[in-house]
């Protein structure tokens, strides 16, 4: 099967762990026998007169480059940061539609499979009217928690699922919005993310922490994700603090970067906390596997989720996790036996790190779990959906 895959979350040499799920997705379903995939991950071309901290960083993006054996493509699109979001999707279809029809002409792809339903599900869906290609758009989080809510850009979300040829969602809980939406059920499939189990393993804890220069002794936590409001970092800072005078050994290490950086780093003073909290920063997803087993919990106190795929991350390390019930978080996290599910509160946090601390966990029952959810059978489950919806889309043709 031959499938152009589309969407701005693709690694590139200036983001390489941006859009690293959709990646781990399209570099197994390549490997598939029979399987061919390229891929067209557009760059925004922000003009000179608008104020941008990003424009240097996209300029340096080649047009064209290797990502991990797949070739992408990377044609600009205008985009003016805040103000054209309702015509982000028209303007993407403009900057991408030639690229993506060279492409269909030199190979002839079976179908489009984009990623992120707008906007760029929706400049996909207009390529594929015009090209006669049925276009398939995943779903993976704020696109549809969020974006749905803004009364201009909602119809055209609407639009893009209801033309598309199939919508996979990354969990039941993102389908059931998409259904809400007035999507029919059957035409939606749960598809979840998986886990790379040769990049996530276990390793022996203190031989972690020596590597990451950490101290040996201690109950360390790692929370991985944004520093950005709907991650919850604040809410867990808060709820360390309240603890931290009866677990004197506690640590935690938030990795990540994003706005909130400066009033993080405030909140860790006012709190008491700055032997305590640290902020490690960004990065890339092959060294998570060392902070992951370091580790003794990971926490993801988010107020919304799609699938995370910092979840099965850890726990294909052994580690068990306190996470907000959330999403599809519940979907992940289906035992007590693997984590502890709370609220997205400071009083629920402090209840379900402290039963963390105090529950004896199973280190190889949690590896063994997340090595049941590999990205192969991700590929093969979504190869099934594309061939089966492009056979009924021919059928209708």
């Amino acid at each position: 099967m031959k499938i152009l895959t589309f969407g701005h979350l693709f690694p590139n040499s200036q983001q390489p762990f941006w859009g690293i799920f959709v990646y781990q997705r399209i570099v197994h379903f390549a490997k598939r026998p029979g399987a061919e995939v390229r891929v067209v991950s557009p760059i925004p071309y922000i003009p000179r007169w608008f104020p941008s901290a990003s424009r240097e960083k996209y300029k340096r993006i080649p047009r064209r480059e290797t990502i991990g054996g797949l070739t992408a493509e990377h044609p600009r699109y205008l985009l003016v940061p805040k103000i054209a979001m309702p015509l982000h999707g028209f303007l993407l279809f403009a900057g991408c539609y030639r690229k993506i029809a060279q492409l269909y002409r030199q190979r002839n792809f079976d179908c489009i499979d984009s990623h992120w339903i707008f906007p760029d599900g929706f400049a996909a869906v207009l390529a594929g009217k015009i090209l006669g290609v049925p276009v398939f758009c995943s779903a993976r989080g704020t696109d549809i928690n969020v974006y749905p809510n803004f009364r201009l850009i909602r119809p055209f979300i609407r639009w893009a699922l209801a033309q598309s040829a199939g919508v996979i969602a990354v969990s039941q809980a993102l389908k059931e919005r998409i259904v809400a939406l007035g999507i029919p059920e059957h035409k939606v499939r749960v598809i979840g993310n998986g886990v790379d189990i040769d990049r996530f393993h276990p390793i022996d804890r203190q031989e972690a922490r020596r590597q990451l220069g950490l101290q040996p002794e201690g109950f360390v936590i790692v929370a991985v994700g944004s520093l950005t409001e709907h991650k919850g970092h604040a809410l867990l800072i808060s709820a360390l603090a309240e603890i931290s005078s009866v677990h004197t050994d506690l640590r935690l290490y938030i990795l990540g970067e994003g706005p909130l950086q400066v009033d993080l780093e405030s909140l860790i003073t006012k709190s008491g906390m700055k032997n305590r909290v640290f902020l490690a920063g960004g990065k890339r997803n092959e060294e998570l596997n060392l902070w992951y087993n370091a580790a003794d919990l990971s926490c993801l106190p988010s107020s919304r989720e799609g699938w995370p795929n910092v979840l099965l991350e850890s726990l294909a390390c052994g580690t068990p996790v306190v996470a907000s019930r959330v999403g599809g978080v519940p979907e992940v996290i289906t035992s007590c036996e693997y984590g502890i599910l709370v609220e997205p509160t400071v009083a629920e946090l402090r209840k379900g790190i402290e039963a963390a601390i105090a529950h004896k966990w199973n280190r190889q029952t949690i590896v063994n779990y997340a090595r049941s959810r590999t990205w192969n059978e991700v590929a093969a489950e979504m190869e099934a959906f594309l061939t089966e919806q492009c056979l009924e889309y021919r059928q209708k043709s």
